[in-house]
């Protein structure tokens, strides 16, 4: 009796054909695997890089600054992971000290906080200028304008100062801002040279990206202006401004799991206690 089609994938048949199946099968099996697994590690988001850069000081000096990023975290299919974790490291001119500052992976925002834009050295102290990463990360740090958070390194550490503490005389980014672990592998040199960095600053569409502004921008970024709860969840702020009594804030607070820290109650209704 001849075997058709329908017996053979039924498995019914000669032992040859048999086997020949099985072996079919398993190999669909490891391609199949292979392809999950693929899937999950482009979902999830798993890589780093590193890699350095001539940075050109206000004065015209120079110094390496070396730099690395950890991708990860749920993403849209076809789209890079955001940044999960960085770094920035330097050796502070004129003396041995090497020093670092990192951002590090927020809980409340799914992703690091930043894209340094500027490192220089200002009378023995260090600054670094950072972009807010996307709307939630510029909602926590206050959504400031322009839309700089400012670093300066001093007592061993990183602290936070205002735009109007950076001396005058640094006003020009020199580190690759978008996408900077992408352009610096397209690049292929290492470090990436200064003046390959201001070819790439120069055609940032955005002036504030360009140079450093010092007032006010008429518009900011186009971030809606929102709470977090500290735990991952956001709130557009006008859902507390429409509250009709601090007391009702309150509560609407406390049905959407905000703290007293987090609460905007008292600052939507001034005054109330």
């Amino acid at each position: 009796m001849r075997l058709n089609r329908y017996d053979y994938l039924e498995g019914i048949g000669m032992n040859k054909q048999n086997g020949m199946m099985k072996r079919i099968v398993n190999i669909a099996m490891l391609l199949t695997l292979g392809a999950s697994m693929s899937a999950c590690a482009g979902f999830l988001g798993l890589g780093g890089d590193s890699w350095k850069e001539e940075v050109l000081l206000h004065d015209g000096s120079k110094i390496i600054a070396e730099r690395s990023v950890e991708r990860g975290g749920r993403h849209e299919i076809g789209q890079k992971p955001p940044y999960k974790e960085q770094s920035l490291s330097f050796t502070m001119p004129g003396t041995n000290q090497t020093i670092t500052w990192e951002d590090h992976y927020s809980e409340d925002i799914g992703t690091a906080s930043f894209l340094p834009m500027l490192l220089d050295v200002y009378e023995g102290s260090a600054y670094i200028v950072a972009n807010t990463m996307g709307c939630l990360s510029y909602n926590k740090w206050g959504r400031p304008n322009p839309p700089y958070v400012v670093f300066k390194y001093e007592g061993k550490e990183w602290k936070r100062i205002t735009l109007q503490e950076l001396p005058a005389e640094i006003k020009t980014p020199n580190l690759i801002q978008s996408e900077p672990d992408a352009k610096a592998k397209n690049i292929r040199l290492s470090p990436v040279p200064s003046q390959t960095i201001q070819e790439i600053i120069a055609r940032y569409p955005q002036p504030e990206f360009r140079t450093i502004l010092r007032e006010a921008m008429p518009k900011g970024p186009d971030c809606g202006e929102m709470a977090g709860n500290g735990k991952g969840k956001w709130v557009g702020m006008g859902w507390f401004r429409d509250q009709p009594s601090y007391e009702a804030c309150l509560n609407y607070c406390q049905r959407e799991n905000f703290d007293a820290q987090h609460c905007p109650c008292s600052t939507m209704f001034k005054g109330a206690k």
